[in-house]
């Protein structure tokens, strides 16, 4: 992943959801350590602080937990909090972005209904492309 500086999300977050993607795929697992403060800011070229933010987020979100004198660690129920929250914000907002500008354009519900079928098919056809 490459830290946008420029961008409009704050470094902390982009850490946060970094780590978010890194567990939902399983590279972290449940009650794996996640990297350090001092690793991330490492790998990123970022203020450990900002890292230590990120990480706190986390934890605040009940994603990660802390083990004092051993760092953090992935919960449990880590993947399904972030599915929830993902569906729940990311995705919700790209539907009704989308929505929005649908009906800008003038495309019907039954036209987009059908793109976005059309998409999904494209989609899996890439996975299985990709195996």
């Amino acid at each position: 992943m490459i830290i946008n500086n420029d961008g409009t999300t704050p470094i902390y977050i982009q850490i946060a959801h970094w780590l978010e993607t890194e567990i939902l795929i399983g590279n972290i697992k449940k009650n794996e350590k996640v990297y350090s403060q001092y690793q991330l800011a490492e790998m990123f070229n970022i203020n450990p602080a900002t890292a230590a933010k990120g990480l706190n987020l986390l934890a605040d979100e009940q994603i990660v937990y802390k083990k004092r004198g051993l760092g953090m660690f992935v919960t449990e129920n880590a993947q399904e909090i972030i599915l929830t929250k993902r569906k729940e914000q990311t995705l919700k907002k790209l539907v009704l972005e989308l929505v929005a500008e649908a009906k800008r354009l003038h495309v019907s519900q039954s036209d987009l209904i059908e793109m976005i079928k059309e998409a999904s098919t494209k989609g899996d056809d890439r996975e299985n492309d990709s195996h």
